[in-house]
């Protein structure tokens, strides 16, 4: 029977020949992920079910990023349930403040994920890791929970969507323009429960950190999962980082797919989702004057070393506009580093940017960033529903590295092209 990736991976961790959409089959897992907001939930339903270790200390992670350094009482006391877990079940990878980062940049870092894998995490976007050629989902703390005490996870195999990707991308136009220009066509549930499949010669000219940012917002469409081919880009990314051996697998030929969508990369513009979802999306044709109030750069979206980069290439020698509070935040310690010994501190600082230790915190208006009634943010984060960063009252408008940047600048929205 032809297969897309995706059910070749659920059909080899399932221990079968071949499997089909619509099925139901219990799967093996490589890797189960919680963070600080989740995993306590999660370490309640574990106890709740008597179990009384985890299936492999290797292979659960958990990471402190939402709230941490902790923020408050309550957020302490959430750290300090993982922490006491993970200490008690000796979980190898368990990660704080010092060590840890983002969780969904984190764990490519470390080489955690290697193509093939499936990985569920109680986070929506853990669907990242596609970008690497594995099969990685959100899930609720329950099945979190259910994995770390088994190992396993009951799946409804997904039927696909193909995209087929040509071209290559102009200055200034990233990952986050090319999925945020595929949610605006196919909205927020073109992909309901499908997994979003992306294959074609335009792959090799997305850095593994554009496929990353894509397979990110991949949830956003709906979808259960994206994931790319692997190439010699992946290959050489998860070899620096990994020793495991792993298994590439591509789509059947005659693989059925629900729909096929041709994207050409070199047509994408810098494209801007206006509030209140993601598909609301407009490219600068279409955005008029539109002051704003503060730019998060940063987030398990486009806080890689590559976005930073490229948003300090922009601020370089100018100044963020008078009353833009501009918050830049790595994605990771390393990154972190690596963006202290390489200058791009001194750039940001200079603009006029505050630089936050690794965290999720503005996202999903936890903290470092909440917005007041009225205000409005342009943002490199994945999600920007109502309140999703603050007051009700507020606006989110996600965008690029580029265009936040810009936007800094400008104090309106604004084309990396016009600053």
């Amino acid at each position: 029977m032809a297969m897309t990736m995706t059910q070749k991976i659920l059909a080899k961790h399932a221990g079968l020949d071949s499997v089909e959409a619509g099925q139901l089959v219990l799967v093996g897992l490589d890797r189960v992920l919680g963070n600080d907001i989740t995993s306590p939930v999660a370490i309640k339903e574990f106890q709740k079910i008597g179990a009384t270790q985890v299936f492999d200390k290797d292979k659960v992670t958990m990471v402190m990023d939402h709230f941490a350094p902790n923020k408050d009482i309550k957020a302490a006391i959430q750290c300090k349930m993982c922490r006491d877990f993970c200490d008690a079940h000796e979980v190898t990878h368990f990660y704080d403040v010092g060590q840890m980062g983002i969780e969904h940049a984190l764990l490519p870092e470390k080489g955690l994920v290697v193509p093939g894998d499936v990985v569920i995490g109680a986070d929506s976007h853990t669907c990242t890791y596609g970008a690497l050629g594995a099969f990685s989902t959100g899930v609720g703390s329950t099945d979190m929970a259910c994995g770390m005490a088994t190992g396993k996870a009951w799946f409804k195999v997904p039927s696909a969507i193909k995209f087929v990707l040509k071209g290559k991308l102009n200055k200034y136009v990233s990952g986050k323009d090319v999925i945020l220009h595929i949610i605006g066509k196919i909205g927020v549930d073109g992909a309901l429960y499908k997994s979003m499949e992306f294959v074609g010669e335009g792959v090799k000219s997305l850095t593994v950190f554009d496929r990353l940012t894509i397979s990110n917002m991949a949830i956003e469409a709906g979808a259960k999962n994206g994931i790319f081919e692997v190439d010699e880009q992946t290959v050489a990314y998860v070899k620096e980082r990994s020793d495991r051996e792993f298994t590439a697998y591509t789509a059947d030929e005659d693989a059925v797919y629900d729909e096929t969508y041709e994207i050409d990369l070199s047509q994408i513009q810098s494209t801007v989702a206006f509030p209140h979802l993601p598909e609301n999306t407009r490219t600068f044709d279409e955005i008029g004057d539109i002051k704003i109030d503060q730019v998060v750069i940063g987030s398990c979206t486009n806080g890689h070393y590559k976005d930073l980069e490229e948003a300090a290439e922009i601020l370089k020698g100018k100044k963020v506009a008078k009353r833009v509070r501009a918050i830049v935040i790595p994605a990771t310690q390393d990154i972190y580093l690596k963006a202290v010994e390489n200058g791009l501190v001194k750039t940001f600082i200079e603009a006029g940017c505050i630089v936050s230790t690794p965290t999720c915190g503005p996202c999903l208006g936890g903290y470092m960033g909440i917005l007041a009634a009225g205000e409005r943010a342009v943002a490199t984060t994945n999600r920007n529903f109502v309140g999703r960063m603050g007051d009700v009252k507020s606006e989110v408008y996600l965008a690029s590295p580029a265009v936040a940047a810009a936007s800094a600048i400008a104090g309106k929205i604004a084309s990396p092209l016009e600053v």
